[in-house]
Order: structure tokens, then C-alpha cells, then sequence
């Protein structure tokens, strides 16, 4: 069984893009990254099961619109995706047959035919929050005994105070924070490197000025993580699986308290829960749009229905705010093409 050139060429590229290029150049987030694995393991699953696909005969044709057309019907019909779950695929298809595109320009037509593959129709959902009395009870569970408790409590602060995103704030660097300004700031860089200042109020100031001397001395290293893991040291950041676990511990005890505070918590609910208390204390929804770090003022709408939604309960406004080691497969003429391209099989 020989294996052609060109499918050696897309195995590489499949392999590459997995564990080279997204992790290093793409993305940081753990569920994007998952997202990508994913969806090409499903592609690769389909070329292989349904259209017999294997490593004699995968080629550029396997790509073609016709092929990424069938996949999406395959996914909806045999795998019970919904149309929210088959965009999301395709999306990351996309992103690989770009980057497939610009290692070799006689891929570049596959990016283009993927583009013009439509989006299928989804039903709007409603973006879900955290009241004001579920923010205040989840800021009193930590124990500011411990110093994990304080590291807990000024990183749910400063999350809820600055609206911004999970890895944005796992991202954070000493430097980027300007306490002893007369207007102190953080300067998030978000998606696409674009950079935006957050002003804080005094109180997440308070907190993070104690937390810096407690967690960094009284002379940070500028480019030490704010929010670092104790095991490996400020030149690592907190994961995003640490952050889930730490917020379901916190979650479980103020449900308790309050039933507002969902046992599912994760951290996105704090840039949701931001954005809605800034709607209902009247903040221009351009500004909230820019404050979130969006591109398109459509994104920010839809915190417009949650807003609404828990109108009444807004009394009074709240102050307190894996593995890289993969051995690349497509050297080995033996096994599946699953195995070839590198990408872990999906179960059926």
C-alpha cells in the first residue's frame, strides 16, 4: 500500500496545525483548541467511515464543498448535532483549511469553497446572568483567612468589575495593571491582540493592591502572571480547569445562600452579570460594547433580554463588584486514516 504524496502533504498539515501551530499562534483558550481537535477528528471520522476515505486516497478533493456540505448533513442526521453545534464545526474547519491554504497555495481554492458554505439558521438563545444578590453572595464565600481565599476573592473581583474574559484575565500581567495611577486601570489585550483599558473602582484597587504585595512582593516582576499557580511559580499562569473548579466549590455553598447562584457556574457568567448591571444603571450600550471588547455592536444586544429579566431584582447597585507531545502520525502507513492524520478517533 503506497501512500501519495499529496495525502503525506495534508496529514503533516492536519498534525501541524493541531499541535505547532493553533496552540502557539491561534489561540490560548483550552476550549477553542478542544474545539479545533474535535472537529477535525470528526471530519477525518467521516472521510473514513462513510465516503471509504483512506491513506492511498485522501487528496485535496476531500475538502472540496461538496465534501464539507455532506459532513454537516452527516453530522445533524447521524450525530444529532443542532445547527448552533454544525456551525461551530464548520468554523473550525475553516480555520484549518485557511491555515492549509496559506502553507501551500495549491489548497488555497479549499478555503474559499468553505467560505461560501452558508451558516445554518439557529434559534437565539438567551444569554443567562448572575443577579446582584447571587455576585454578593459568591464575593462572601471565599475565606480571606487563607490566602487562597484572598487570591479567590480578588480574582472574582476583578472579573466581575472589569467584564472581562476568562483567558484575558488568566493572560494578566503585572505590568498591565496601573494601580498608582490617578485613575487606576487594567490594560486587557483581548481576541485579535486588540487592546482596551478598563478603568477599576477603588474597591477591586483595594484588593488588588493587597494582593499584589501579599502574592508579588513589594517589587513584581513585570512580566509575572497576576494570577500564577502556587506549583509552578509566577511565570505560569492559572489554568482555565483550576479557575472552572475553584468557581463550582464557591458555587456550591452560595447556592445555599442564594438559589440565584447556579451550581453549573463558570466564569463567563461574570462578564454576562457586568454587562447586564451596567444596561440597567443606564451605560450607553456602545460603551458597554466597547468596555466588552466586541467588534460588533449585534454581540452586545443580546444582554439587552437579560437585563429585562431580572429588572426587579436589581435593588440597588452592587459597588464590589493537553497535550503538545503528540507523536505526529503520518509517517506510518500502517493503521486507520484516523491514526495517519494524527487526530484521536471519535466514537460513533
Amino acid at each position: 500500500m503506497k501512500i501519495g504524496n499529496e495525502a503525506l502533504v495534508i496529514a503533516r498539515h492536519i498534525s501541524d496545525f493541531l499541535n505547532t501551530y493553533a496552540p502557539s499562534q491561534k489561540t490560548d483558550s483550552m476550549h477553542t483548541l478542544k474545539s479545533y481537535q474535535t472537529s477535525l477528528a470528526l471530519y477525518i471520522s467521516f472521510l473514513e467511515s462513510i465516503k471509504g476515505i483512506t491513506q492511498t486516497s485522501l487528496n485535496r478533493k476531500c475538502f472540496e464543498r461538496p465534501f464539507v456540505e455532506e459532513w454537516l448533513g452527516w453530522l445533524a442526521a447521524n450525530r444529532g448535532c443542532g445547527p448552533e453545534t454544525c456551525n461551530n464545526r464548520l468554523a473550525s474547519l475553516r480555520v484549518f483549511l485557511k491555515y492549509l491554504g496559506s502553507r501551500d497555495i495549491q489548497f488555497l481554492y479549499l478555503s474559499n469553497d468553505a467560505s461560501a458554505i452558508g451558516r445554518r439558521k439557529c434559534q437565539k438563545k438567551k444569554v443567562e446572568g448572575l443577579s446582584r444578590d447571587a455576585i454578593k453572595t459568591l464575593m462572601a464565600c471565599p475565606d480571606t483567612k487563607t490566602a487562597s481565599g484572598r487570591r479567590d476573592l480578588t480574582f472574582m473581583i476583578l472579573l466581575y468589575s472589569t467584564a472581562a474574559r476568562l483567558d484575558e484575565m488568566l493572560s494578566l500581567k503585572a505590568e498591565q495593571l496601573h494601580l498608582e495611577q490617578a485613575k487606576p486601570s487594567a490594560t486587557i489585550i483581548g481576541k485579535g491582540n486588540k487592546v482596551r483599558t478598563l478603568y477599576l473602582l477603588p474597591k477591586a484597587v483595594a484588593h488588588l493592591r493587597k494582593y499584589m504585595k501579599e502574592f508579588h512582593g513589594s517589587n513584581p516582576n513585570p512580566e509575572s502572571y497576576v494570577f500564577y499557580s502556587r506549583n509552578t511559580g509566577s511565570t505560569r499562569k492559572l489554568t482555565q480547569p483550576a479557575i472552572a473548579k475553584m468557581l463550582r466549590k464557591y458555587a456550591r455553598t452560595a447556592h445555599e445562600i442564594c438559589p440565584d447562584v447556579p451550581l453549573t457556574l463558570h466564569a463567563h457568567q461574570f462578564r454576562h452579570a457586568k454587562a447586564s448591571h451596567w444596561l440597567e444603571d443606564g451605560i450607553n450600550i456602545v460603551q458597554i460594547s466597547f468596555l466588552l471588547g466586541h467588534e460588533q455592536l449585534q454581540t452586545t444586544m443580546v444582554y439587552l433580554d437579560i437585563t429585562i429579566e431580572q429588572e426587579a431584582k436589581a435593588l440597588a447597585t452592587l459597588e464590589s463588584e493537553n497535550d503538545k507531545k503528540i507523536q505526529p502520525k503520518w509517517r506510518n502507513a500502517a493503521g486507520t486514516l484516523t491514526d495517519f492524520c494524527g487526530v484521536r478517533p471519535m466514537k460513533k
